[in-house]
């Protein structure tokens, strides 16, 4: 991405949080009126921060409609859709700091045991999926900041699944990811 694609996507993000509060729904976007490397289908996650603190944060985790829809979509959802949070309010809409993750596919990891899994991961790079059953779960790169150490990261990822923090089974999947990030 180069910067005014950076630009383009942050503008994307506010505008159709604008919209949501005027018109209770994300901005319809016309791919074609964007550059077309952000028309191509893209997975995204927007985080939204009020006062250096999580307001909302929703994405894509696979590549299934254009980036710029993607965006659009996603920062509407996390300003009015995140169950942690009340929909977002016109007073704070002024306030808030937009951070975009672009996520690059994700791919299958292959361990033996916890141990090995642990030994395995990359802090402050790594996003990981993790699944088994019906529990899912995902962490982007950026959690490390507030969970540097992988014993930590893991355990709260798999709380985050719906699943006890010292869980473990041979049927665990995890998968990983990088992102590009846009603040």
């Amino acid at each position: 991405m180069d910067d005014n694609q950076r630009r383009q996507l942050l503008a994307i993000a506010r505008q159709s949080i604008q919209h949501g509060l005027q018109h209770s729904r994300p901005l319809t976007i016309d791919p074609c009126d964007y550059d077309e490397s952000l028309q191509h289908p893209g997975a995204s996650f927007v985080t939204l921060m009020l006062n250096r603190q999580l307001r909302g944060c929703i994405g894509s985790l696979q590549a299934h409609r254009p980036l710029v829809i993607d965006v659009a979509e996603n920062a509407f959802a996390a300003a009015f859709r995140d169950p942690r949070f009340a929909p977002l309010t016109a007073a704070e809409f002024p306030y808030l700091e937009y951070h975009i993750s672009l996520l690059n596919p994700a791919k299958a990891m292959q361990f033996k045991d916890q141990a090995d899994l642990l030994k395995q991961l990359r802090p402050q790079v790594d996003g990981l999926i993790l699944e088994d059953g019906e529990h899912r779960g995902t962490f982007l790169p950026s959690v490390w900041e507030s969970l540097p150490h992988p014993e930590q990261f893991l355990q709260h990822l798999k709380l985050k699944a719906g699943l006890p923090a010292d869980y473990w089974s041979d049927t665990l999947k995890v998968s990983r990811y990088t992102v590009e990030d846009i603040e």
